[in-house]
């Protein structure tokens, strides 16, 4: 038996695992198909981050210890999402979060496994911590959700999987730009809409609070409309998406914390 016919079967075999473990794990039903398993769902985000974290001209990362108060402030809602007892993957998922400093992008992603990047240009366009608390738990979501790794699997299946997780460094960099620059099936953004209310919904937060992104965007008349939404759902709808889940899961939170937000928003470099 050859070396290509021994990697098929391997291929093969792991293939039916994954499917397997696909229909056990109760976290991950109805979320679609979805060739990575939980484990390898952190192994990837990690060497993606890892990546990332390397390359401080393309992502100019704010030092947590120069900027603490801002690190604190943020993980302070990241705190606040996952205790709420809604996110499946609390204690599975790293949920680290690192700030990119770049005022023009208004952006903020999340990688396999937990990894959150936001861009200090979308930190500024906001107005309040429920609007950031609704931004963060939409990006969670698709983490949460394993929408990265499903949309992986149909760009470029298993055996780009098995190749990164075995070091190829080519091969990483090419995907590292592919997460951060990830564009969503209309249906995820939804899906990540939705929990990002679901989140926010146990908390003193106006649950709708994600919705402020996108009335901004909407009241400047799209002046400044972030690449992705190139593809998204229409901002209107969303807004809309966003209000109705509230009312339908009756949640009742009405802070925004605008003064505590604009503080941590003066700590940012100018």
């Amino acid at each position: 038996m050859n070396q290509k016919t021994i990697n098929l079967l391997g291929i093969a075999a792991l293939s039916i695992s994954l499917l397997a473990c696909g229909t056990i794990n109760e976290k991950n039903k109805g979320k679609g198909f979805n060739l990575f398993t939980v484990q390898q769902d952190r192994e990837f985000g990690a060497k993606v981050a890892a990546e990332i974290d390397s390359n401080p001209n393309e992502y100019p990362l704010l030092d947590s210890v120069q900027y603490k108060n801002v690190y604190r402030y943020l993980y302070a809602v990241r705190d606040r999402i996952l205790n709420t007892g809604k996110v499946d993957f609390k204690d599975d998922f790293n949920w680290r979060l690192r700030v990119i400093h770049d005022d023009k992008t208004l952006n903020a992603f999340c990688t396999p496994g937990g990894y959150i990047y936001i861009y200090t240009g979308i930190l500024k366009y906001l107005d309040s911590e429920d609007q950031f608390a609704g931004v963060l738990g939409h990006e969670i979501a698709h983490a949460d959700m394993r929408h990265s790794t499903r949309q992986m699997t149909k760009q470029f299946g298993l055996q780009v999987i098995l190749d990164i997780l075995a070091g190829n460094r080519a091969m990483l960099k090419q995907v590292t730009a592919a997460v951060v620059g990830l564009k969503f099936s209309r249906a995820h953004e939804s899906e990540a809409d939705e929990r990002s209310v679901i989140y926010l919904c146990p908390t003193p937060y106006n649950a709708a609070g994600g919705a402020g992104f996108f009335q901004k965007i909407v009241d400047e008349g799209g002046q400044r409309p972030p690449q992705f939404l190139s593809t998204h759902p229409d901002p209107g709808n969303r807004i809309e998406h966003f209000h109705n889940t509230k009312t339908t899961l009756g949640c009742t939170g009405t802070s925004t914390f605008q003064s505590e937000y604009k503080r941590m928003v003066s700590y940012l470099p100018k």
